[in-house]
């Protein structure tokens, strides 16, 4: 048996940025995917995940299926035919696989299981070697053709990578990043407000939606190649609109991005955390995407305690799509242990947990 794991990653900054391509910060952290695997002589990749139906995947067949869209089982055969495409001899293989990412904190476990399963696929393949860039990009082919899902590469780049990673979307440019907050001092953590998504599909929409019908007022595709100073130009005039609103805040979070990431450079967590709260309060009042009808009201009831608990001492801000999951924070360490209890007698028992910077991508346990 050879054991592997994937981390899964947690959002830094960058709300809902990377769709109208501008910045993001995101990092690995060391909750994510287990694996025990082995090859077999049956041409079947044969995946079983704790609480989930077993996967089987034949080699012969590995083109997407429609009735397989957003299931675990196509990204398998994604991962599977995308890398068949590059010549090599796959080989299948039995897995095991146990999860310890917290279920609905938004810690992209779908990003993770599709780059965990290229990586095995590659590993017992005929000499196949990638590049965790490659595996990432591989990820993401897998998960818009054979799942279904329009999703961007910073979920399966920080899977793959590890660490800390700064992405410019337009420019295509990936930086490392340091952000061991464990070294400043401070405690991030995550906390699952049990709300649910199920309603909140139109709701995630509508934000890139109106992003978007600004960005062609300027005859552009996307917000990040609008000039701000055009944008600022006409702000005046539509600042009570909400598309405009959520322009507003797309300019003036992508911005923030590299400002955290600068602060991030220096070591300084004081100022991260208040240029964190200032994206948090963007994300409220300019995104708005803390509520919607029939999603509940959870996630609006954590920032308020949150907010309660760290004023003038820590960070909070929605973490990821927003209406519904989870709530991110970060404080001293000393104040850790009060917020963990306040939000979990709020939610439930585990509700809170804190994350840990993981500094490796996917890979090869070794014992």
């Amino acid at each position: 048996m050879i054991r592997f794991f994937c981390p899964g990653r947690t959002e830094l900054a960058g709300n809902h940025t990377d769709h109208q391509k501008g910045r993001v910060m995101a990092a690995a952290i060391d909750k994510g995917l287990l694996a025990e695997a082995e090859p077999n002589d049956d041409n079947i990749i044969r995946i079983q995940s704790e609480g989930f139906d077993p996967i089987e995947v034949s080699l012969d067949h590995l083109w997407p299926e429609e009735r397989e869209a957003g299931t675990s089982i196509a990204l398998v055969r994604g991962m599977a035919g995308i890398l068949a495409e590059k010549g090599r001899t796959l080989r299948g293989f039995d897995a095991q696989i146990v999860s310890s990412l917290p279920a609905g904190a938004g810690l992209s476990s779908s990003a993770a299981f599709s780059v965990l399963a290229g990586y095995m696929i590659a590993h017992f393949a005929d000499d196949l070697v990638l590049s965790p860039e490659d595996l990432a990009r591989a990820a993401q082919k897998a998960e818009n053709r054979w799942f279904g899902k329009p999703c961007g590469l910073m979920d399966p780049m920080v899977c793959a990578l590890g660490g800390g990673i700064y992405m410019d979307c337009l420019e295509n440019r990936i930086l490392p990043v340091d952000c061991d907050f464990d070294k400043l001092g401070l405690a991030l953590c995550l906390t699952d407000t049990g709300g649910s998504h199920a309603h909140a599909t139109a709701a995630y929409a509508a934000i890139p939606a109106d992003m978007n019908a600004v960005a062609q007022v300027f005859e552009e595709k996307h917000l990040a190649k609008v000039r701000p100073m055009d944008f600022d130009l006409h702000w005046p005039e539509h600042e009570n609109e909400l598309s405009w609103m959520r322009a507003r805040h797309f300019f003036d979070e992508t911005h923030r991005v590299s400002q955290m990431a600068d602060a991030l450079g220096l070591h300084d967590g004081q100022r991260f955390m208040d240029l964190m709260n200032q994206s948090g309060r963007s994300s409220e009042t300019l995104l708005q995407n803390i509520t919607a009808p029939d999603c509940g009201t959870f996630l609006a009831e954590a920032l308020e305690l949150s907010a309660q608990l760290l004023e003038g001492k820590g960070a909070w801000r929605v973490h990821g799509g927003g209406f519904a999951g989870s709530v991110q924070a970060l404080m001293p360490e000393q104040e850790f242990g009060a917020y963990q209890d306040a939000m979990d007698a709020l939610f439930e028992p585990g509700s809170c947990q804190r994350v840990h910077i993981y500094p490796r991508g996917v890979g090869q346990i070794e014992d």
